[in-house]
């Protein structure tokens, strides 16, 4: 399917499918709506997959890779070299991605579309447009075709996973330095300042204003179109931003759901559905970031996340304990009995 098919043939939700799981959780024998937002998840996922009986039991998180040259201002107090670092760790199953993937159980697949650092590990998927972006106080992240081959590699990730039979794939991300991006990315979105929109990220309470005088100094560069996306990743957004946003264009168009993580993948996601808004249907919030545009990041999507704890790690993470709470709430959905058999 090609990239201008998808942000114009996205499939609607079924309504038959979600009237039947509504008919379904309001027969089970408990207070009809007693389960909160996991019902709805459940109903919109019936809808998406088309079928009364959806399914997520094949688990997949995908951690996109990618370095940020934004760094060279001093937003954040990790090295560079982390990028590399972790992304390896994630291959071999150190990550607190990992961790919670086993427990669900899920697969990890880490994909590096632009890390700058060598690093030896095969199990690191190689998608590489270019080994990280530019310094956007200086120039734009990107080509605007660079940034439309890392949204065809998120693109092309969701279709590999659903020929092998994955049903939810949870977006994540490792980069020094991409909460900056997503927070000048976010900026634009929302019609928000930079100092509404940026948080500590990695660093102190203290290097806030610094990180969003950075963030202003890009926008006030580059200029990005806030009625194009694809303008807005290229010049002040990353690699793996462009790529997760790919990969919720991807999954709506071949039926695999999206669990979304925290604020850089709330980002890639408002992207995905301004660019394709039928995108919307295949994707489903897992938590309210402790980041500062977080909150509005979803508001803007129109989507309640299922936890609120203050999470602000990345990498998946979230998403995955979103997939398992999806996990209880499709337990609750087939195996508790109905009013009418107690």
């Amino acid at each position: 399917m090609r990239f201008q098919d998808i942000l114009h043939n996205l499939p609607s939700p079924d309504e038959t499918a979600m009237s039947l799981a509504k008919e379904r959780l309001d027969s089970m024998a408990k207070l009809p709506g007693s389960l909160g937002e996991l019902e709805t998840a459940v109903i919109r996922l019936a809808g998406f997959q088309g079928t009364s009986r959806p399914d997520i039991s094949r688990k997949t998180s995908v951690v996109f890779c990618a370095d940020n040259g934004v760094v060279a201002e001093g937003i954040t107090p990790s090295a560079q070299r982390v990028t590399a670092a972790q992304a390896v760790n994630f291959a071999r199953g150190g990550g607190v991605v990992n961790a919670f993937a086993r427990r669900l159980p899920a697969d990890v697949l880490v994909i590096d579309v632009g890390i700058a650092c060598e690093y030896d590990e095969p199990r690191v998927v190689q998608r590489v447009v270019r080994r990280g972006t530019g310094n956007i106080v200086r120039r734009p992240a990107m080509t605007r075709e660079e940034c439309r081959k890392a949204l065809e590699t998120g693109i092309c990730t969701a279709k590999e996973l659903a020929d092998k039979g994955v049903r939810l794939a949870v977006a994540g991300e490792m980069g020094i330095g991409n909460t900056t991006t997503a927070s000048a990315v976010s900026a634009v979105l929302l019609g928000r300042s930079p100092e509404e929109v940026t948080g500590k990220g990695a660093g102190g309470q203290q290097g806030v204003p610094h990180k969003a005088a950075i963030v202003r100094r890009a926008l006030e560069l580059n200029r990005p179109d806030p009625a194009d996306p694809i303008d807005i990743l290229s010049k002040v957004g990353g690699l793996d931003i462009a790529a997760m946003c790919g990969l919720y264009l991807g999954g709506a168009a071949y039926g695999v759901a999206v669990m979304i993580d925290g604020l850089i993948s709330s980002a890639a996601a408002l992207c995905a559905v301004r660019l394709a808004p039928a995108c919307i249907h295949a994707l489903f919030p897992s938590h309210c970031t402790a980041e500062s545009a977080g909150k509005w990041l979803l508001d803007a999507l129109g989507l309640r996340p299922l936890i609120t704890a203050g999470l602000c790690l990345g990498e998946g993470t979230g998403g995955l304990l979103g997939a398992g709470l999806l996990d209880s709430a499709l337990a609750a959905y087939y195996e508790t009995a109905g009013l009418d058999e107690i």
